[in-house]
């Protein structure tokens, strides 16, 4: 049985975790200040896909920093020029465009939100 198969429900278990974190009434929001969600459409199987992350953020741009890369593959739907993405910043669902880059750093997701609308 292949290794990713069986650890699937472990993640999918520990990433709901790490989510109901953020939404605690006493530490959601210290813990939201570096671990939110994402929300894309994957590139080749046209799902919707949400997924938790740890991110820095300066204005209206947005970088996650993609720890052990070359276990997860969620970021290589950023590749080349990128695609749209919703992020979740201070409880509000945000849009925006992103775009990976790799280098001798590793491998990054840089956001540029969308301007905010006001209701």
């Amino acid at each position: 049985m292949e290794l990713g198969k069986v650890l699937a429900p472990v993640i999918h278990g520990f990433n709901g975790g790490i989510v109901a974190l953020t939404k605690a009434p006493w530490i959601g929001p210290r813990v939201s200040r570096y671990i939110t969600e994402i929300t894309y459409v994957g590139r080749k199987s046209g799902r919707t896909i949400t997924t938790p992350i740890g991110y820095t953020r300066s204005g209206d741009d947005v970088t996650i920093a993609v720890s052990m890369p070359e276990q997860k593959s969620w970021w290589r739907n950023f590749l080349g020029d990128g695609g749209p993405i919703t992020i979740t910043l201070d409880g509000v669902a945000r849009t925006g465009h992103a775009v990976t880059q790799r280098d001798d750093k590793g491998v990054r997701v840089q956001i540029r939100l969308d301007p905010a609308t006001s209701a």
